[in-house]
């Protein structure tokens, strides 16, 4: 088979192409799990590929995001890469759920054993991808030029036939907005651009803003080094027992040798995970209530994400969810001594399991310590940053360093961070000013030949993400292979396809109670970002059947020149 491209600068050196617009088969932006993916499998086409990567090496959030605690709530064993039998053998993870270090650790391990480095170009950030109509290729630049012998300005500069967007769903932090942050003399950190050197918080009084995943995962591990820790506390959140510790080396073995089955069953599941809580069949509200709540005890006693899957019927029905809400907030209550701290950590305002569930290591018994308070700012807001700490409507407080636990622009804002352009010059920000429309979360009407993977409309963050960009990046290979062999220089989505999906993926979501939380889910964290649901809710496997099926009958709903 042969490439549809130019020539092939990717056999040079290492440090980068050596030309001006240096011309590929396709330009992947991002180098964690799925840029790493796509970069192996065009390969395996004989096609010429670049990434593009902003860090200084491989891993993507599993690079920036350092904060003290930080590790992933999938099980390690199904927490991994899939499409190559050797590397469940190979590799032993350590604990039940991977810490970061060893998550960077397995990447950089993938990354030298299928020699990816030589392909991707480091301490890079893509700012513009413009579609080229005369030549059907996407026009990009970047922030840093490799080739200082060159005598113009600006970044390096490639073309591509195809550009390929793994820039993750999780990936831009939502920097902190609040005034006075300038004039505050302490040292501040936000927990998705730590510091590589790590923090040491010793004997010092910390402020941290902010109780979702990253900030629940880094407040106990925070508490036991400070002298004092405050927490500003707006929303509180659902979160389960991780029950962490050594892997279980029986489980792993069992696994291991039945891992290409184990991995066609997670890619068959809702959430593409094989779980030893799985799913329930029966309905919240047609079992008694010892029957109940034996249920949420057994899955609170296993620990992890598997409690919102306790009854089928949970993010569906109002009285099925307040079963399993009522169970984690008594859980809470019993947990922390103090019936007001307890209170303000009971999630009250929005159903259980409609934000993300998070899963932690004596989140809520770190509020059991002398050196530990919390501050509910929904009644008294934040004011602003002063010089020695920060103040709110009701009091002020010193601190010597702060933790912004702020989040991310969730799904789009890696995306709409780069000036992309599609056909006629119109812009991704402009298509989707509304709120993001795609179809099948791959494509875009008006941009041809650019993918995102586990992009806004697909399952995504609602499943196994390495189950989801394998299942995405197969499918964008099998796109590239069609068109190579039947002569097709662009693809993109019909607007009526793309209308129709999007009108799908919000109908499923309307039938859940998910639009009813202010989730990130629904961009609901970033001010003026519009209000849409944008993982698609019906399921990893029935998703991935509906994409099978469009390739199948010749890319239903995409149009092919």
């Amino acid at each position: 088979m042969t490439a549809i491209a130019q020539p092939h600068p990717a056999t040079g050196p290492v440090d980068g192409p050596k030309a001006n617009d240096a011309a590929y088969d396709a330009i992947i932006v991002g180098a964690g799990f799925a840029g790493l993916y796509m970069l192996h499998r065009l390969r395996a086409l004989g096609l010429s590929a670049r990434v593009i990567e902003a860090a200084d090496g491989v891993g993507g959030t599993w690079y920036w995001n350092r904060y003290p605690g930080a590790r992933c709530d999938i099980e390690s064993l199904e927490y991994q890469y899939g499409f190559d039998d050797d590397l469940p053998r190979e590799w032993k993870w350590s604990e039940r759920y991977a810490s970061q270090p060893e998550i960077l650790h397995y990447l950089n391990h993938v990354a030298d054993k299928l020699d990816l480095r030589r392909d991707i170009q480091f301490e890079t950030r893509v700012t513009t991808a413009h579609f080229d109509e005369a030549s059907s290729r996407w026009q990009i630049e970047t922030d840093r030029r490799q080739d200082k012998s060159r005598m113009d300005f600006g970044g390096d500069r490639f073309s591509a036939a195809h550009c390929i967007m793994a820039t993750g769903c999780l990936s831009a932090p939502r920097r902190p907005g609040f005034k006075g942050l300038e004039s505050f003399e302490g040292d501040w950190y936000h927990t998705g651009y730590w510091p590589h050197e790590g923090v040491d918080f010793t004997g010092k009084r910390v402020g941290v803003i902010g109780t979702g995943s990253s900030a629940i995962q880094s407040i106990p591990h925070i508490a036991r080094q400070a002298a004092h820790l405050t927490v500003f506390q707006r929303t509180p959140n659902f979160s389960i027992p991780a029950h962490n510790g050594p892997i279980d080396r029986e489980v792993e073995r069992q696994m291991t040798e039945r891992y290409t089955e184990v991995r066609r069953r997670a890619r068959a599941s809702a959430a593409g995970v094989v779980s030893r809580a799985p799913p329930s069949e029966r309905s919240a509200m047609q079992v008694s209530e010892a029957e109940r709540q034996e249920e949420f005890e057994a899955r609170w006693q296993y620990g992890g994400l598997g409690m919102g899957g306790a009854f089928i019927d949970i993010v569906i029905s109002p009285e099925a969810n307040e079963t399993a809400a009522d169970f984690v907030r008594a859980k809470i209550r019993g947990i922390v001594k103090d019936p007001a701290t307890a209170d303000l950590l009971c999630p009250k305002d929005y159903p259980f399991a409609t934000k993300r569930l998070c899963v932690d290591t004596e989140y809520f018994e770190t509020f059991n310590r002398d050196n530990v308070t919390l501050v509910d700012v929904k009644s008294s807001p934040i004011e602003e940053i002063t010089p020695k700490g920060l103040r709110t409507t009701d009091a002020e407080y010193e601190f010597d360093a702060l933790v912004f636990a702020t989040g991310f622009d969730a799904m789009t804002g890696a995306l709409l961070g780069i000036d992309i352009r599609g056909r006629g010059g119109n812009a991704l920000a402009d298509a989707w000013a509304a709120g993001p429309r795609t179809y099948l979360g791959l494509q875009v009407a008006g941009f041809p030949n650019l993918f995102t993977i586990t992009g806004p409309g697909s399952p995504s963050v609602l499943t196994n993400m390495i189950v989801s960009i394998e299942q995405h990046v197969d499918w964008i290979t099998g796109c590239v292979e069609y068109m190579l062999e039947h002569g097709i220089r662009t693809i993109e989505p019909s607007v009526e396809a793309q209308d129709a999906w999007v009108e799908h993926v919000n109908q499923v979501a309307n039938l859940t109670l998910f639009p009813r939380a202010n989730s990130w889910y629904m961009g609901a964290n970033i001010p003026g970002k519009p209000r849409v649901f944008m993982p698609y809710i019906g399921g990893l496997n029935l998703y991935a059947q509906k994409c099978d099926e469009v390739a199948a009958n010749g890319y239903e709903g995409f149009v092919l020149a």
